[in-house]
């Protein structure tokens, strides 16, 4: 079988294009890294992909909001191109600041309709502070590839803007309701939570990622890149050799990759 293709783009600013350009590899697609300007100077180039991928950091400074001016450019060069990517079963996966810039494109929550307008956000952080720490969640895939056969994830996360906001509190429950929370942070219990620290940010019910309706479109604020080997996890040596922690990051890789097949 062919490999199936991920592009992982950066942009200036974006510090996590490497690992995550790795950890498709792992999972069993290859990989390209490509400059932002190279693909808005050849939109048609992405066909010749399955999956896209825009990674962490902190594209153009964020100096007008996390993922803002990244996501600006996309919709007035690449709206249409998304669009049609994710029509032919294309995946996109957006991972912290990339999560953001899907948010601020609209293409999450409610995918690739015709306006993209946002209809949600990402905001500072409860603390207002940059906060960084493994954190435990709840899955629920739902329609989500990248979750398949996952309830629970540990990652490591890292932001300052990772407050996950929508209009209404009754907004919200309608994506509960969707299915399309497909991620929460969760309580030593291992219940949902809004409380500091197991909570990072304080997004409301916990939501620490969120899928299209079509489930080929995942945002999320915690790193799977930095979760994809057993020596990742910070208690790695306290573990028996014959039982190291199970790299949950590289699942969802892997999940995504599967579900092209």
């Amino acid at each position: 079988m062919v490999a199936p293709k991920a592009l992982v783009l950066r942009a200036p600013g974006t510090n996590c294009d490497q690992e995550t350009a790795q950890a498709w590899k792992m999972a069993g697609a290859e990989s390209e890294i490509w400059h932002f300007h190279r693909l808005l100077e050849s939109p048609e180039s992405l066909s010749g992909f399955q999956i896209l991928t825009f990674p962490g950091g902190f594209s153009y400074g964020d100096d007008l909001g996390a993922g803002r001016v990244w996501s600006a450019r996309i919709h007035l060069s690449l709206a249409d191109t998304l669009r049609k990517f994710v029509d032919h079963g294309g995946l996109i996966l957006g991972i912290c600041n990339g999560f953001q810039v899907l948010v601020a494109t609209g293409l999450l929550p409610d995918g690739a309709r015709a306006e993209m307008r946002p209809t949600a956000s990402l905001t500072y952080n409860v603390s207002r502070q940059f906060e960084s720490r493994w954190v435990q969640m709840q899955a629920k895939p739902g329609k989500s590839v990248f979750l398949n056969g996952i309830s629970s994830i540990a990652l490591p996360s890292a932001h300052g803007e990772g407050r996950f906001m929508t209009s209404s509190p009754e907004a919200l429950q309608q994506l509960q309701a969707n299915g399309q929370v497909v991620l929460q942070y969760v309580d030593p219990s291992g219940q949902p939570t809004e409380q500091y620290p197991a909570n990072p940010n304080g997004s409301p019910q916990g939501v620490a990622g969120v899928c299209d309706p079509t489930g080929r479109i995942l945002g999320l604020m915690p790193h799977p890149e930095r979760f994809v080997t057993p020596i990742h996890h910070p208690n790695w040596t306290r573990f028996p050799k014959n039982a190291l922690p199970s790299p949950d990051g590289l699942k969802l890789f892997t999940n995504a990759i599967a579900s092209l097949a």
